[in-house]
């Protein structure tokens, strides 16, 4: 790896596009174990009940985020400091990739097994996580100041058409049903994998180890990287400093401070939806792992859907109006999803539930699931991306980068609220639905405070 000075105009094609390839190397970890393959398989198969396996799922995320929250500033830190950043990505590579493989172990009903499971995912967590802070450090290095926005996307991009097609490629030829033996395509699964053994929702582990071990390699070969500046030592140091000094600047401006607040308790919010929707139908509804499959390329396109729209609402309407009115929408949509179950919609609506052989959503819990998922998927992109609006329309622009660190900060220092929060209602309810309540209050949360916020800028 390279060690040497370059000018971000300096920069080839084959450097920038290795960099973007990591987006697209890492992104099958969160679409296949964390979201829609392994996580509802787990929780459905592998845990003793599917409420247990919820509640120990937000454990170890809940775990592995506290980690992440812990250590991502000072590591982001550090990641200046030191300079070389391949060093830190390899390493936290080796935990991805060892932490994904073993999550082939994960055999139907082996109860006995189920530690060691959680213990590998949170070592695969928090290693793709780290490796991102490391990853991301190395953006200023790339491209001009002027074209970082450009680069960011165009990753974002690269990263959902890969999470995307390992979706299909594991739905369409290598997760079988087990009570037909098929794929969603109908055909045989690759490689001989069992479906009686659940072979195909298990190898979205050693799938997202492989094809990231595959496509992190233009990263290492062809990106540029800076030379070093201090030890390691020193970098831990000046990390601390650093820290301290960015969190001090906090209460200088009582309005940002407020919408970081909100910002935290909503983002924490949509991260345990995301997280437990597909656990969710899995326990609740009996969907199969294709079911959940095509739910989450629902999700996607939806998603893309909104936001494109919602980047048109923001010119119209204004970021901050447009993040109340999507929370709004959102609070709605959890209220419609804990009201679902097989034999009710909105808690009181009796409805017949899908009997053996009959089509895939075919009933009316199933649909309204869907649909609420597609109306989420719409609403998640315009939150997330006006979010970034309003910061910018908040801060004070000789201070925009420091504000966006302070973002970035917030945002990792309380992901573990929102899964420890739905693990801990699944464990003492003992009930699913109630697990999946607590995400109403976040929002909840998160709506009022950002009412208090004022924007001083015209929007």
């Amino acid at each position: 790896m390279s060690e040497t000075t370059h000018s971000p105009a300096r920069v080839g094609r084959a450097g920038i596009a290795g960099w973007l390839m990591f987006d697209w190397a890492s992104q099958p970890f969160y679409t296949l174990i964390t979201t829609f393959v392994f996580a509802p398989y787990f929780a459905s198969a592998v845990a003793p009940t599917p409420e247990l396996g919820q509640a120990w799922w937000g454990y170890a995320t809940g775990i592995a985020g506290l980690t992440i929250a812990i250590l991502s500033p000072i590591l982001g830190s550090m990641a200046d400091a030191t300079g070389p950043r391949k060093p830190w990505i390899f390493l936290f590579s080796i935990m991805l990739v060892g932490g994904s493989a073993a999550l082939w172990m994960a055999m139907p009903g082996a109860s006995d097994m189920v530690f060691w499971v959680l213990v590998a995912f949170a070592i695969a967590t928090i290693g793709a996580e780290f490796a991102i802070v490391f990853t991301n450090a190395m953006m200023p290095d790339l491209v001009d100041e002027d074209r970082l926005g450009r680069l960011s996307g165009n990753g974002w991009a690269i990263g959902y058409i890969g999470g995307l097609i390992s979706l299909i490629l594991v739905l369409g030829f290598m997760a079988g049903n087990p009570e037909t033996g098929k794929t969603l395509l109908g055909a045989d699964p690759w490689f001989g994998l069992d479906p009686a053994e659940r072979e195909g929702d298990r190898i979205a582990g050693p799938l997202s180890a492989v094809w990231y071990v595959i496509f992190v390699i233009p990263l290492f070969l062809f990106t540029p990287d800076t030379p070093r500046k201090r030890t390691v030592g020193s970098a831990v140091s000046h990390g601390f400093k650093d820290l301290k000094a960015t969190l001090k600047s906090l209460p200088d401006d009582k309005n940002v401070l407020m919408y970081l607040i909100a910002s935290m308790f909503y983002r924490d919010a949509l991260i345990a939806l995301f997280a437990f929707g597909g656990i969710y139908a899995a326990g609740v509804l009996g969907w199969s792992l294709i079911q959940i499959g095509i739910f989450g390329i629902l999700l996607s396109i939806t998603g893309t859907f909104g936001a494109w729209l919602g980047g048109m609402l923001d010119d119209r309407f204004g970021a901050k109006n447009v993040i109340l009115w999507v929370l709004v929408i959102l609070l709605l949509c959890c209220v419609g999803v804990v009201s679902t179950s097989r034999e009710h919609v909105f808690f009181f609506v009796e409805a017949a539930p899908r009997m053996p052989g009959d089509a895939m959503f075919s009933s009316l819990p199933e649909l309204v699931y869907l649909a609420l998922g597609g109306v989420i998927g719409a609403a998640a992109g315009p939150m997330q991306a006006a979010s970034r609006t309003l910061l910018i329309k908040l801060a004070p622009r000789e201070r925009m980068t420091q504000y966006f660190g302070l973002y970035a900060l917030t945002g990792k220092v309380t992901s573990f609220i929102g899964p420890f929060s739905v693990a801990i209602a699944t464990d003492l309810s003992g009930s699913q639905r109630i697990g999946m309540t607590p995400m109403l209050v976040l929002f909840a949360i998160g709506l009022v405070l950002l009412t208090r916020v004022h924007v001083a800028r015209p929007e």
